[in-house]
């Protein structure tokens, strides 16, 4: 009977040491492997939902285009400087000296035959002097699709005394200076650039430039063009043409 209690004894003792040291085996095994049977899994982080995204939107940062990659909108097309006015309207600085109403105006000049059309605007009153006293309004008015630069009373004062004297008082010399002002055809604005034209008097006049800015012969501005008259062009200028 009392060796009995000390067998018992000794199995209890053995055990309480025995079982620190078993537990002491296990509880690294269920450190290292989590998914060990037993072993409580700890839960999972919410997911949080990601924002919903509209139309057209990108889907992450990385998918939108830096500011560097974004599409440049196209240049917007200038006007070239080489255009040329618009052939239906009137052009340049000078076309503020034309009358806006009443006779001398656009509207009734291109109602009239050329030598009438241009006698009604006083800024030409030189010119239109020259063109009677060389007996030549009859054969403006009844030309057909010609092309008349016609100078400014400024153009002729540009010219000495003796300079306009000269050609008053020359009948020879004044029908040739008139005459030279007179292209044998309608001048459109799109062959100023680069035109060269025969004259009444028999040589050539030449004009040039680009946009809203021409020459004849290199010297004489062109003023007021494309003016429209029954039966021609009127380009004014501001320098009298010299015959060549």
């Amino acid at each position: 009977m009392k060796s009995s209690r000390i067998r018992n004894t000794v199995v209890a003792a053995a055990a309480v040491v025995a079982l620190p040291v078993s537990l002491g085996v296990l509880a690294p095994q269920a450190i290292a492997d989590p998914a060990a049977p037993g072993t409580p899994t700890p839960p999972s982080a919410p997911v949080t939902p990601s924002a919903p995204t509209s139309p057209g939107e990108p889907t992450s940062p990385s998918a939108s285009a830096s500011p560097s990659e974004s599409p440049s909108p196209s240049p917007s097309t200038s006007p070239s400087k080489t255009a040329v006015p618009n052939e239906a309207v009137p052009f340049g600085p000078g076309c503020s000296s034309i009358p806006k109403t009443g006779a001398g105006s656009f509207v009734e000049m291109a109602k009239e035959p050329v030598g009438t059309a241009i006698s009604h605007n006083p800024d030409f009153s030189t010119f239109v002097s020259l063109v009677k006293k060389a007996g030549l309004t009859d054969r403006l008015n009844t030309a057909q699709d010609i092309t008349l630069f016609v100078p400014t009373n400024e153009a002729f004062k540009k010219l000495s005394t003796a300079e306009l004297d000269q050609i008053k008082n020359n009948e020879a010399q004044l029908r040739k200076v008139v005459k030279y002002h007179i292209a044998e055809k309608q001048v459109a604005p799109d062959q100023l650039p680069n035109g060269v034209f025969s004259t009444w008097e028999g040589t050539t006049l030449s004009t040039s430039g680009s946009d809203r800015t021409f020459k004849v012969n290199d010297t004489a501005k062109i003023l007021c063009g494309n003016i429209k008259t029954a039966n021609a062009k009127v380009y004014t200028i501001d320098t009298v043409l010299t015959p060549k």
